[in-house]
């Protein structure tokens, strides 16, 4: 960089004062959402935001073990509420999301839901304790109340498990790898770079579920001006433009 580029550099963007280093720990589902809001928070205010990316749960332990962070943001209510009070300060919505199902974009072996307890059908859901697991669960067992596609429809979708992962993008992936016939992710996880490998199977609305996303800031944070301001911008016009763009609802 010559003289005059760094001049001109420091006079458009100068150092802020008070610049923190913020750390966020955030939903495997966020990743691409949160990166995109990350880099924008930063330019704006100086501040130097990482994040941790994992299952909610996962996150959930670390911060009851002690893990020090500024932000905590959960794909449910289930991995956050426990959090509240000893860890997290409180709790603001600050976007929503539904489920789709996936299969591999050369198979025609799902083509609707109804073959998801098919014979011989490989499906990788998320894991109980995950979200998105916990969000998938609450679909079956609303197919089985208005019992559209035969008695004991969960059951036989569940038979078909082969996989259980730990966060959403670990189920997309194996779909993505041709490693299942179908699986249950986030409609925010069908990214454009996952659309190559993969097609939406149809899901019908009444049978969907809405996941809330909660955030809080983490108590005795060390940059909780920053923490706070970080909050504001994800709740804010640029974060929320950001968070639709990659697929998810307004809060």
């Amino acid at each position: 960089m010559n003289r005059l580029t760094l001049l001109l550099s420091l006079t458009l963007f100068p150092p802020a004062a008070g610049a923190a280093s913020l750390t966020v720990f955030a939903a495997s589902s966020l990743t691409d959402a949160f990166t995109e809001i990350g880099r924008a928070f930063d330019a704006r205010t100086g501040h130097r935001t990482t994040f941790q990316f994992a299952g909610s749960q996962v996150l959930r332990t670390q911060l009851a073990g002690g893990a020090r962070a500024d932000v905590f943001a959960s794909a449910n209510d289930a991995q956050f509420t426990p959090l509240l009070g000893s860890v997290l300060g409180g709790r603001e919505v600050f976007a929503r999301n539904r489920l789709t199902v996936i299969a591999p974009l050369g198979s025609a072996k799902v083509r609707s839901v109804r073959d998801l307890a098919g014979s011989g059908v490989r499906l990788v859901l998320a894991a109980p304790n995950v979200p998105v697991g916990e969000y998938t669960r609450r679909l079956l067992a609303a197919v089985d109340q208005a019992g559209t596609y035969g008695k004991d429809f969960s059951a036989r979708t569940l038979r078909n498990v082969v996989s259980e992962e730990g966060n959403v993008r670990q189920v997309a992936l194996k779909v993505s790898l041709g490693e299942a016939d179908a699986a249950v992710v986030y409609a925010s996880d069908v990214t454009p770079a996952l659309k190559r490998t993969v097609r939406v199977v149809p899901l019908p609305t009444r049978f969907n579920q809405t996941a809330a996303y909660p955030l809080g800031i983490v108590r005795g944070s060390a940059n909780a001006d920053a923490a706070r301001a970080f909050a504001a911008f994800v709740k804010g016009r640029e974060g929320q433009a950001i968070l639709r763009r990659w697929g998810f609802l307004s809060p």
